[in-house]
């Protein structure tokens, strides 16, 4: 039994390194530009990234390591992302450095891709694990959901911020729901709204190493770098809705029966 869950436990983390093979090259890329990149380099260090990040998504594809299919919504995620830095950039949440041409106003074209990022974690993951959903809820219900906490995004900065209500509706909508996913030779479960408070984790663990890397910074860390605020582990946690929903348009969600398997 011992031997076992070490094997399953090993797997494990060998799928998630593998789901995360678009988002870690990236980071990976953003790390070695903030130590490695010369300041006399005639390309613009954004611009670099941006090339790196284009660079990246056609070898996956290229070598069928992401479908097609996925692309679609790896796409989508890189415009819904791209809309968000459009705005968020121009009220001042965060900053870019001002350089390159790769850009659209005061944001470079490479930010989209962290968020490219995120929807390839996502429709890896639902393949790699061979996920299965329990009780989900209706999808015109996690569609409405999701697109009012893409306004709060943007309306919060006009009127109040509805950040707590809309945590409580998650916690609602998505509270009963149980993910059931494979390993290698068992399936486990996991409630679902515990999976989005992981994966919130792990991409604020990597907000901070990319603002550490100055791909971009709060106002708050201009003076000098520490530690992106635990507050925004919230709005991360919002975030992964909005991926979800995205997935789901693509991948429909299918319960655990739906192939007779028994979880672990």
């Amino acid at each position: 039994m011992g031997s076992r869950r070490l094997t399953e436990f090993g797997v494990f983390g060998l799928k998630q390194a593998w789901a995360c093979i678009f988002g870690a090259a990236l980071l990976a890329v953003i790390l070695a530009a903030r130590l490695w990149y010369p300041d006399s380099a005639g390309l613009a260090r954004n611009d670099s990234l941006t090339l790196a990040a284009v660079a990246i998504q056609i070898i996956l594809v290229a070598t069928r390591l992401e479908t097609l299919r996925e692309l679609r919504v790896i796409v989508l995620f890189h415009l819904v992302g791209t809309a968000m830095e459009l705005f968020k950039t121009d009220v001042g949440s965060w900053s870019y450095e001002a350089e390159g041409v790769l850009r659209i106003g005061a944001v470079p074209l490479f930010s989209g891709f962290m968020y490219a990022a995120v929807g390839s974690y996502m429709v890896r993951v639902y393949r790699l694990f061979d996920l299965r959903f329990a009780r989900y809820p209706r999808r015109w219900v996690t569609a409405v959901l999701a697109a009012a906490i893409y306004v709060n995004f943007f309306s919060h900065h006009y009127i109040a911020d509805a950040r707590w209500v809309l945590l409580a509706a998650v916690a609602l909508v998505f509270g009963r729901c149980v993910m059931h996913f494979r390993v290698f030779r068992s399936r486990f479960r996991m409630p679902l709204v515990l999976s989005f408070l992981l994966v919130a984790l792990f991409i604020w663990i990597a907000e901070n190493i990319a603002t550490w890397s100055h791909a971009w910074l709060y106002p708050s860390q201009q003076a000098g770098w520490h530690l992106v605020s635990v507050d925004k582990l919230g709005a991360w946690f919002l975030l992964m809705i909005i991926s979800v929903v995205l997935v789901a348009w693509v991948y429909k969600p299918v319960p655990p029966e739906a192939d007779g398997s028994a979880s672990a």
